[in-house]
């Protein structure tokens, strides 16, 4: 099995040095970046599994590097961890919108820095596929069409650009309309059992599927809050 390669990006070499030897550790190959600039550059040349990105970088911050790599045909399902030092909800809200898989709060502990990596790796479809291919790959919903073998989605015959962990929220619930999910069982089967979060994490993807689940400026309504509970999926 081929080695998974990590990016990592940050302008502090004394944190850079810290995630290469605890990556290494582990059976990654780390890359290493100072600039946000000289990630992309890397990024053109070589096969990346997973970035590393601190959000506070000197000249193209991570959230620049973040969108040009959405942007990019080749580049937009790579899946990205965001490092930051800052708190509060807007700002993990702004890096999921913009499509991050994930984040983890500076200073962090090395376990949890593992873990979160090699929980994001695996739902980025590694060991996932053979499943994938044997369950119904097409979930139709009125104008909602969900594509899983594709890992598409389209809304009125137009293509919704949803972040990994937001479109395997929203394939959980369509495949099973109706059944209520709780916001912790929710974390467990999309983020994974070593998932070090908050509940609050699914309310934040909630709202940015709905968001992106617009007609005209108005919600589809098929995601439904079930108050003091969780969410269920409602076929329109």
């Amino acid at each position: 099995m081929r080695t998974k390669v990590i990016l990592t990006v940050d302008d502090e070499i004394h944190i850079l040095e810290l995630i290469e030897y605890n990556l290494n550790k582990n059976g990654f190959s780390v890359l290493k970046a100072e600039s946000g600039e000289e990630a992309l550059e890397i990024l053109k040349r070589e096969k990346v599994d997973l970035v590393l990105l601190d959000v506070m970088l000197g000249g193209m911050d991570g959230l620049e590097v973040l969108k040009k790599i959405r942007k990019n045909s080749q580049l937009k399902r790579l899946p990205v961890i965001l490092l930051t030092a800052k708190d509060g909800e807007f700002n993990r809200v702004l890096g999921f919108d913009l499509g991050a898989d994930d984040y983890i709060s500076k200073p962090f502990g090395v376990h949890e820095m593992i873990a979160r990596v090699k929980a994001v790796l695996r739902r980025s479809g590694n060991g996932t596929m053979e499943v994938e291919e044997k369950e119904e790959s097409l979930l139709r919903s009125g104008k909602l069409c969900i594509d899983k073998k594709k890992r598409e989605v389209l809304l009125e015959g137009k293509k919704v650009e949803l972040a990994l962990k937001e479109f395997e929220l929203l394939s959980l619930l369509a495949k099973h309309p109706g059944m209520v999910y709780t916001r912790e069982t929710l974390l467990e089967k999309i983020w994974g059992f070593d998932y070090y979060g908050e509940t609050r994490t699914v309310d934040v993807h909630i709202r940015n599927l709905r968001k992106k689940l617009e007609i005209q400026g108005e919600e589809y309504p098929c995601i439904k809050t079930v108050r003091g509970v969780g969410y269920k999926f409602e076929v329109v």
